[in-house]
């Protein structure tokens, strides 16, 4: 049990019939072993922390991820919010699974046999500043206008492209947005389109997707990266825990 500097460190919510790796390490300095709260036919998957040092620290919630990411190849998980801690394991139960029990169940069940994957894909820069040069004459115009002149005798010629050229790409995102989740959909339970991180993102998916189609999500992207060589670096990063697709779990209290 904690004692009065330690806490209860949540990292996600399962299956009350699975096990844990009793070689599994959560956060913290030094990490505790990971362990499950059951309560019903749920869950929780804590460890011990030391409350009275700082988390937050990017191994920290390089731990969190880690952990959860590998539980989903194995069993369907629900993850909670990085940083939550509670008093012990009576709070575990009283203030998230006993009051959330039937939800949580249902949740599982829903994604049992799901996982996330992320789709991210950057436009290669030159390759991308080539088709708006050749799409827009304007742009073309104002980029041989300032070849070879200061900034200065330029300030509005570089400030009008540059304006040109975020106009375009925002553009080209609109339609590339739309073919990846085209390419994405016939193996997706749900999408989530984020915002670009990247003034060159062409397109950022979360994608909820059966384990079992993986594959064939994989070979669709890789047709994709093919035809757009060159021009779009695509990413699928994933199996991992469905964060994008689990309301915030926060305990009662």
């Amino acid at each position: 049990m904690p004692t009065a500097s330690a806490g209860t460190y949540l990292f996600g919510i399962v299956p009350a019939d699975v096990e844990v790796d009793p070689d599994a390490r959560g956060v913290g300095d030094p990490p505790g072993t990971v362990r499950l709260v059951r309560h019903g036919d749920i869950a929780a998957m804590v460890s011990e922390i030391a409350v009275d040092r700082p988390l937050g620290r990017p191994q920290d919630l390089l731990a969190h991820e880690r952990l959860l990411d590998a539980t989903v190849t194995e069993v369907p998980v629900l993850p909670v919010r990085f940083g939550a801690v509670l008093t012990g394991t009576d709070a575990v139960v009283d203030e998230l699974l006993a009051p959330n029990h039937d939800e949580l169940l249902a949740a599982l069940r829903e994604l049992d046999g799901k996982a996330q994957y992320v789709v991210k894909s950057r436009y290669v820069e030159a390759a991308v500043l080539g088709e708006i040069l050749a799409e827009q004459p304007e742009a073309a115009r104002l980029r041989a206008a300032i070849r070879g002149k200061s900034q200065d005798a330029t300030r509005g010629e570089r400030v009008r492209l540059g304006e040109l050229i975020t106009q375009g790409i925002e553009a080209k995102r609109q339609v590339d947005v739309r073919r990846v989740v085209a390419v994405c959909d016939p193996y997706s339970v749900s999408m989530d389109v984020r915002e670009p991180a990247h003034e060159l993102d062409a397109a950022n998916l979360a994608v909820l997707a059966k384990t079992a189609d993986e594959q064939q999500l994989v070979r669709a992207l890789d047709d994709l990266a093919q035809e757009w060589d060159g021009r779009v670096k695509i990413r699928l990063l994933g199996p991992l825990a469905p964060y994008d697709f689990v309301t915030d779990l926060r305990p009662e209290g």
